[in-house]
């Protein structure tokens, strides 16, 4: 299978927070395999902005470095890395002052799209938007990325879209969720809605419940302090794990359009019912074999802030009524995986006799490790000796289904750094989605606050506490194991 790459035209793309981590990781290398790709021309500027004082030549070196750490050598092509280098520029300065403002306009061209991507700290967007407006740098169609946490509350995320609000229209603000740019995540639209063989069967008459695992072997490390002062629930759940869940149970849009596709996440997000506390259990990872426990982390002995939380939530509307989505997501567990799976109810009556051998249908939707998709079915066991009933999957691999091309899956924020150069909005948050998300967060972490409760413990390389195993044993389900 050949992959059609689609160069863009010429463009300006200007990284605040050029040398930070974000960009050194993930932006500038992907950028990179762009480039490699052929998406990326000649044509194109990545101008990096930062307070680090170097030139240009300084900047180019440290991008050479990340690409040597980042990028597999098979893609490591040293005259394809000069000539990347070639199209970056860098320019020294002041996010709250005015030192490297002028310089940065003398370098933007006319006649291009323009980007600006702040991969800062929240409380500089309202900076960046100002200077960039009273310096006459951003033109009426020029398009913003911004880097989660959009605020940590409603009310800081009702300021920051006003923020932005003052100097950039809705149409040129992408809202940045990786989890959105992950090749699964879309293919879960396609598979929703480019087959007619699940579309019938997605609803609350045939589907038992749903899953959504965000897993991680790690710990909070070496962001700690930060981490302590968000946790599971902001970090996780009221962002990635929302949309996870709003691609699943959303109506079909009438096109695949921008705000035709937000517009029906929005409806399920203001669907949700109210969370009770029965239907919560969070959790904190403790020491093992040496490795620092979730206190020690966060360097807050009195911490209560969860490193893991699952929920059982209801969407209320006629499609969903009466299914459950029950999600988890945690640090130090088992495994690192992230998968939604859709378990299907048991057909009203079996003809055959082996019962113990029943298993339901379930559609497991992988976005790490090892992208792809299984259904699993029910068939004959292979043999003499009746009717014997086994379940087998029917497992695609996106990099063995499509060959070579399909090992190359393009990196998250690849994907969407190239949709904001084309102006497509359709993988990114709207204003009133991000509000509305936090309406409904918001209660549950007050909820908890107020009655002080405390996260349990559980031991770092399990699947979590206790109590979330009886979460989904009560309805008379059990949790899918985590595991690569």
């Amino acid at each position: 299978m050949v992959s059609r790459v689609i160069p863009v035209d010429s463009f300006d793309l200007v990284i605040f927070g050029a040398t930070g981590d974000l960009a050194r990781r993930k932006i500038l290398p992907g950028l990179y395999r762009r480039f490699l790709a052929g998406q990326i021309t000649d044509g194109a500027r990545i101008i990096g902005a930062a307070r680090s004082d170097m030139d240009a030549p300084g900047f180019r070196a440290q991008v050479a470095e990340a690409i040597q750490e980042f990028v597999g050598e098979g893609k490591r092509d040293a005259a394809q890395i000069a000539a990347f280098l070639g199209i970056l520029d860098y320019v020294s300065i002041d996010a709250k002052g005015e030192a490297g403002w002028p310089e940065l306009k003398s370098k933007m061209r006319d006649g291009t799209v323009q980007a600006f991507y702040f991969s800062v700290a929240p409380s500089l967007f309202g900076d960046l938007a100002n200077h960039l407006n009273s310096h006459a740098i951003a033109t009426p169609d020029c398009r913003i990325v911004v880097e989660k946490p959009f605020g940590r509350d409603l009310t800081s995320a009702r300021a920051l879209n006003a923020t932005l609000a003052e100097h950039f229209t809705e149409a040129q603000i992408y809202r940045i969720d990786h989890y959105l740019g992950k090749e699964t995540v879309q293919n879960l639209m396609a598979v929703r809605f480019a087959n007619i063989l699940f579309e019938p069967l997605w609803n609350s008459q045939y589907v038992d419940h749903v899953q959504i695992t965000v897993a991680e072997t790690v710990g909070v490390g070496g962001r700690g302090s930060y981490y302590d002062k968000s946790g599971a629930m902001r970090d996780m759940v009221q962002n990635h794990m929302m949309q996870l869940l709003c691609l699943i149970a959303m109506e079909p849009p009438y096109h695949f359009d921008p705000d035709a596709v937000r517009d029906e996440k929005l409806k399920v997000i203001r669907a949700l019912d109210p969370v009770g506390p029965e239907e919560i259990v969070r959790g904190q990872y403790l020491p093992r074999s040496g490795a620092p426990g979730y206190l020690e982390d966060s360097e807050n002995p009195s911490s209560k802030t969860e490193s893991y939380i699952a929920l059982k939530v209801h969407v209320a509307n006629w499609r969903w009524k009466g299914t459950p989505f029950y999600l988890r997501t945690g640090k130090r567990l088992r495994a690192r995986t992230s998968e939604i799976a859709i378990t299907f109810k048991e057909p009203p009556h079996s003809i055959f006799d082996d019962a113990e051998g029943w298993r339901e249908n379930v559609l497991v939707i992988r976005l790490q490790p090892n992208e792809g998709m299984n259904l699993k079915v029910m068939i004959k066991e292979p043999g003499p000796g009746g009717m014997r009933l086994v379940q087998v999957p029917l497992d695609m691999s996106f990099a063995e289904a499509l060959g070579e091309d399909g090992a190359d899956i393009p990196d998250a924020y690849e994907r969407l750094i190239m949709d904001v150069i084309r102006g497509n909005q359709t993988l990114f948050m709207r204003g009133d989605e991000v509000e509305s998300a936090w309406a409904w967060t918001d209660p549950i972490i007050a909820g908890w606050e107020a009655r002080s409760d405390k996260p349990q413990s559980y031991d770092a390389g399990s699947s979590g506490p206790e109590d979330a195993l009886m979460l989904m044993h009560r309805d008379g389900r059990r949790w899918r194991e985590i595991r690569e």
